[in-house]
């Protein structure tokens, strides 16, 4: 069948093509009722069923005859370390560690806190925690002692697992005196930390509490797996930038698994035994659905990069992994593309390896402009796919599907709604509007698998956050449009949508027009306030290496180019020459933070930042031009 009728399918008859999907799981108990839909808007899939997460991404391997299969490659430039585990060795791995942490007492439904950098033992720890029936919680390695702490009184994690350091290509970054000093802050006291002891960074224990990872798994006995109910709750992921009582995304055992295991077929258009690489961290939704647990659960080898995509040592590092290991497919953030083009305008480097294994590209994270689409898809000469989803769905609720039929791609689109997401566009008021006409995206409920049923003991600030605005859907926070052919355009956070004299404008579409500009290598659009049309958009952007082109000139000829293509509805009169954007470690644009800087506004810069000394930059180039200090007037 093809896109059509697939989807077609799946909103016709969620149960019983969810019921198929799942059948290619490990289920110890089938369900008793595929989705219970007795108390919206809380629905939960494969009610009384029974299976181990573990197991179906591990074990089920192992006795299919793929044990001596590689799982994880563990390819470390800031190290110079690579290394690969079977299946077999994995399992192994895994259950002795399960063995450790069931050891300090921890068991099905305990908490525990995995704060690692990218190294094969943060896996391990994941996978320990899926074992036991545990839940985890992973900290991206190198948060704020006081993030670290709103998690841990959030969570109450038994124990928590860390990295003594984490490496950056100038610098080592010491984890254990950020955890000690987030124990000290916390109400919550976690009874034991396991500390993984890097050479780069050896960490101080504290005696009675700590214990080293090589002391916890000396003597400990493997640990079976156990089987937990499909609605048992497998991990617990914090949404970056959050303050306060932090937001916690609860993630199932059941629908996560047969939704992310689908997801590799019929999305990705891999097999199992080919290597899979999402080129991002533990730490984010990416690195849970697509490093860990979708890779395993279809039998396919994941690849752990502790790495950039330029700087380790150059612009060319993607390319040297893809050609080593022989990828198939990679998934990365549109950022990192626009890094590698900003360095490397002509891929130069890409001439040095051999990708001739390679079959597509993924991007995600953060919206990707077509032109950093069309130069990857020009570089590349394969399908560059741009896809959308969230930490809350842990899987595309768009995209374009290899497995299903490769449909043609649109610049600027992220492909049509996934199997399961029945995606609208609605006014404010929760009106639906016509095809091409921006509004909100929403998600009409039940979500499909693998979706948050909840906040992690929160049920009330889940329907506050993402379901009271329109009754009966999930309001995804993003605003864009369906076109007349049902391809969905993601334009930006709804937040980020400009007023211009009550005309709405998309910074989105003005970032297409800035991107398109042969000088320009990444650009944000931002909105400030104005006295008399009540904000205005402003630019900001990052010249291509090597390009000749005074900024001055650059900067008319930016505003040319959006009245031009947009209109002078859209009054563009500003654009600022940056060295960098501020973003998160995951790759998005803080617009937001910089919105506030723009307005002279008190910010506070979130914990996920990238590098904090950028916004000192960024005032300077804004104060510059009227802005931030200059206190802005045009």
């Amino acid at each position: 069948m093809g896109y059509d009728e697939v989807y077609a399918r799946a909103v016709r008859d969620p149960e019983g093509y969810w019921a198929e999907a799942a059948r290619a799981i490990h289920w110890d108990s089938p369900a008793q009722k595929i989705l219970d839909d007795s108390a919206p808007p809380f629905y939960r899939w494969f009610r009384g069923g029974r299976l181990n997460t573990c197991y179906n991404a591990l074990d089920r391997h192992v006795e299919a005859g793929r044990g001596d299969q590689a799982a994880v490659i563990y390819d470390s430039p800031v190290t110079q370390t690579k290394r690969t585990s079977t299946y077999r060795e994995m399992r192994d791995q895994v259950a002795l560690f399960a063995g450790a942490l069931a050891r300090l007492g921890v068991a099905r439904g305990d908490r525990v806190i995995i704060y690692m950098p990218m190294v094969p033992e943060a896996l391990i720890s994941m996978l320990a925690c899926a074992r036991l029936g545990a839940v985890h919680s992973v900290v991206f390695g190198g948060f704020s002692a006081h993030e670290l702490a709103t998690r841990i009184d959030d969570a109450k994690p038994r124990v928590v697992v860390a990295g003594s350091c984490g490496i950056e290509p100038t610098r080592v970054v010491h984890y254990k005196p950020m955890l000690d000093k987030a124990i000290d802050q916390a109400r919550h006291k976690p009874e034991h930390c396991i500390v993984l002891q890097r050479p780069q960074g050896p960490a101080e224990l504290k005696q009675g509490r700590d214990i080293s990872w090589d002391e916890a798994i000396d003597g400990a006995t493997p640990h079976d797996c156990v089987s937990v109910e499909a609605t048992d709750p497998l991990y617990i992921l914090y949404t970056s930038g959050t303050t306060g009582k932090p937001k916690g995304v609860v993630r199932d055992n059941g629908g996560h698994a047969v939704a992310l295991k689908w997801s590799m077929e019929h999305l990705y258009g891999v097999k199992p035994g080919e290597v899979y690489w999402a080129a991002s961290d533990v730490g984010w939704v990416v690195g849970h659905s697509y490093i860990v647990y979708a890779p395993l659960l279809h039998g396919c080898t994941t690849l752990v990069y502790e790495g950039k995509p330029v700087g380790t040592p150059d612009a060319g590092a993607f390319w040297r992994v893809i050609s080593e290991h022989k990828v198939a497919v990679m998934f990365t953030a549109p950022t990192a593309f626009r890094a590698i083009k900003k360095e490397d305008p002509t891929a130069e480097h890409l001439k040095r390896y051999d990708l001739s294994g390679f079959r597509a590209l993924f991007l995600a994270g953060e919206r990707c402009d077509p032109d950093t689409l069309e130069w990857a898809g020009k570089i590349l000469d394969r399908p560059v796919i741009d896809h959308w989803w969230q930490t809350e769905t842990g899987w595309a609720i768009a995209g374009n599907f290899l497995g299903i039929e490769l449909l043609p791609i649109r610049s600027g689109s992220a492909g049509k709604p996934s199997p399961g997401y029945d995606v609208q566009i609605v006014d404010d008021n929760g009106k639906p509007v016509a095809a091409g006409e921006m509004g909100r995206i929403v998600v009409k409920l039940p979500l499909p698998p693998a979706c948050l049923p909840t906040l992690w003991n929160n049920d009330e600030r889940f329907k506050e956050a993402y379901l009271n605005a329109v009754p009966g859907y999930y309001l995804t926070g993003d605003s864009g449009y369906l076109d007349e052919d049902g391809y969905l355009f993601v334009m930006g956070r709804i937040d980020d949508t400009i007023n211009v004299a009550g005309h709405r404008l998309s910074s989105g579409a003005m970032e297409e027009v800035l991107a398109s500009h042969p000088a320009v290598a990444e650009c944000a659009v931002i909105a400030v306030n104005d006295e008399l049309k009540g904000s205005l958009p402003l630019g900001l952007v990052v010249m291509k290496s090597g390009v000749n082109l005074d900024k001055a000139t650059l900067c008319k000829e930016l505003v040319d180019l959006v009245r031009e293509e947009i209109g002078p509805v859209a009054v563009f009169k500003k654009v600022a020459v940056v060295d960098r954007l501020p973003k998160t470690r995951s790759g998005k644009i803080l617009r937001a933070v910089m919105r506030k800087i723009a307005d002279n506004e008190a910010y506070q810069a979130p914990a996920t930042i990238d590098d904090p000394a950028i916004l000192n930059e960024i005032r300077g180039a804004l104060t510059a031009i009227g802005y931030a200090d200059g206190k802005a007037k045009i």
